[in-house]
């Protein structure tokens, strides 16, 4: 989207602060109990890792359970978790169950997760315990047969609820799987799993990452990027969330925080993302280059808005910083750059010139500086080894897809889906223009609609927009997952929480709760 208007959150982001935690006796119970547990780093870099915990109960079901286990080195600490309450004393960590995964019925398996800091060395855990009960992979009872006289205390004469009431109502749909986000490729017209299973993105864009670092509002807009916040998606059912990047910040040409500061940022909240099942779709947004044309937003040299085109001095540079950071992990898609509109720049007087430009850069008319086209950005990630699905964009602010095929950039992996926006006041918005113009698209390469919404806080447009893509089987992230009031337009939540805007957002969160991605 090209003008946005941020009003400052006022919510301080969230860290996980190790809490103390005492000792619990157990209830002794007849049923039996057994467990499994499989610990993975899933992946590491020097004084952090990320790990995921896989779950099974092997004993009778279970309505609430707690994970425990110790860190055999004294400087390992879990920093931030997911899908369950965490919290450390010492060596022992302690996870809890949320309330979305607190059954486990026998045979069921969830997954949890953390992010940890280490020094030295990161050994594994050797020895998990569930409710206590040391998880061998076996089913025991819990108490053996009883050698002597039972205590004369008599049991209760009413016994205790298996599932004690919930204390608050419970969602309306099942919460995303526990697991990490799938690895994603291109396979004709469809994005799948490394299983070969269709997948489609279905989720929100969250703003501020291009804009706060050079606004002087901090990284963020000072909105939380923590579990609880992840947690506040997974209850709408969000499965992808865009995440607008700034050229200047990630690089350290200007604004604050920037370079090592910024990249750390921006890798931990993917990381966060990725380990809750939320594949993130890392889009260049505000980049560097004097504009002072038609429709310009600003004549500042930096990344302080939206330029027409990406330039050839920076941003190859960008995207290979950035495929470099994430290259290995499949979950992660590139959105090569936002909205183009070098037709503007040119008036709309040379369509074919823009379609040029768009993919090949170099000096492109109404545009002051040297431009990098699309196949210089798919190159710059594929020099780098990575091979993350990418997402190349149209014409007029993304709205225009009419000769992206002609003018498709090429990559060696077969790897790109077409990037497609579409609002309320853009010029393609009905059916017949989806049907000539994009259905053509979405019949030879994957469609991903990387922002959609409307201006006026209602969801008629984007209810009759998502029955189109869903009929087409296509995937769509909506603006915006950021509290800046619905006044303004397309802004689904009031807070942080994931309380949804009156009509708009209350619309797309109903529909992503009934949707099959």
């Amino acid at each position: 989207m090209t003008r946005r208007h941020a009003l400052l959150a006022a919510t301080a982001a969230g860290t996980l602060v190790a809490a103390s935690l005492t000792a619990a006796t157990l209830p002794a119970s007849a049923a039996a109990a057994g467990c499994a547990v499989t610990y993975t780093v899933q992946s590491q870099w020097n004084g952090g890792f990320s790990g995921n915990v896989a779950i099974t109960n092997l004993g009778s079901a279970l309505a609430g359970w707690t994970l425990t286990f110790d860190f055999p080195d004294t400087d390992q600490r879990v920093t931030q978790g997911w899908s369950a309450t965490w919290s450390q004393s010492g060596a022992r960590v302690s996870a809890a169950s949320l309330s979305w995964n607190s059954a486990l019925n026998t045979g069921a398996s969830t997954t949890i997760g953390f992010n940890g800091a280490w020094s030295g060395t990161n050994p594994v855990p050797t020895s998990f315990a569930l409710n206590g009960t040391t998880c061998t992979g076996v089913v025991s009872p819990t108490t053996p047969p009883p050698t002597t006289p039972p205590p004369t205390t008599p049991p209760p004469t009413t016994p205790p609820p298996t599932t004690p009431p919930p204390t608050t109502p419970p969602p309306t749909t099942t919460p995303p799987p526990g697991g990490a986000a799938p690895s994603l490729r291109v396979s004709g017209n469809r994005l799948v799993t490394a299983a070969g299973a269709t997948y489609r993105l279905l989720g929100v864009n969250r703003a501020s990452g291009e804009f706060a670092c050079v606004q002087g509002k901090g990284m963020w807009d000072s909105g939380p990027v923590d579990q609880a916040s992840v947690d506040a998606m997974k209850a709408w059912n969000i499965r992808a969330v865009r995440i607008p990047l700034n050229e200047d910040c990630w690089l350290g040409l200007s604004g604050s925080p920037s370079g090592a500061t910024y990249q750390q940022a921006v890798k931990a909240y993917v990381n966060l993302l990725v380990a809750n099942g939320i594949n993130p779709i890392l889009d260049l947004h505000w980049t560097h280059g004097q504009y002072t044309g038609n429709i310009s937003a600003c004549p500042d040299v930096n990344a302080t808005c939206q330029k027409p085109m990406p330039s050839r001095q920076y941003t190859p540079q960008f995207w290979t910083g950035v495929a470099t950071a994430f290259k290995g992990n499949d979950a992660v898609l590139f959105d090569l750059f936002n909205e183009p509109y070098p037709d503007a720049a040119n008036n709309w007087s040379d369509m074919t010139a823009a379609w040029r430009c768009l993919r090949d850069g170099g000096t492109c008319t109404g545009i002051e500086y040297p431009v990098a086209g699309m196949q210089s950005l798919v190159d710059a990630v594929r020099a780098t080894g990575a091979t993350n699905v990418l997402l190349v964009p149209g014409l007029t602010w993304t709205n225009d897809l009419t000769q992206w095929l002609a003018y498709k950039p090429t990559d060696p992996r077969n790897n790109i889906v077409a990037s497609w926006h579409s609002y309320n006041f853009n010029a393609c918005v009905t059916e017949t223009c989806w049907d000539t113009q994009i259905a053509p698209v979405a019949a030879q390469v994957p469609v991903h609609a990387g922002e959609i919404g409307q201006d006026t806080c209602a969801h008629d447009y984007i209810d009759r927009l998502m029955t189109w893509l869903d009929s087409k089987r296509l995937g769509y992230t909506a603006w915006t997952w950021n509290p800046w009031g619905c006044s303004g337009g397309n802004v689904l939540i009031e807070d942080y929480n994931g309380t949804p805007t009156k009509s708009y957002g209350e619309g797309y969160r109903a529909h992503l709760l009934s949707v099959t991605p």
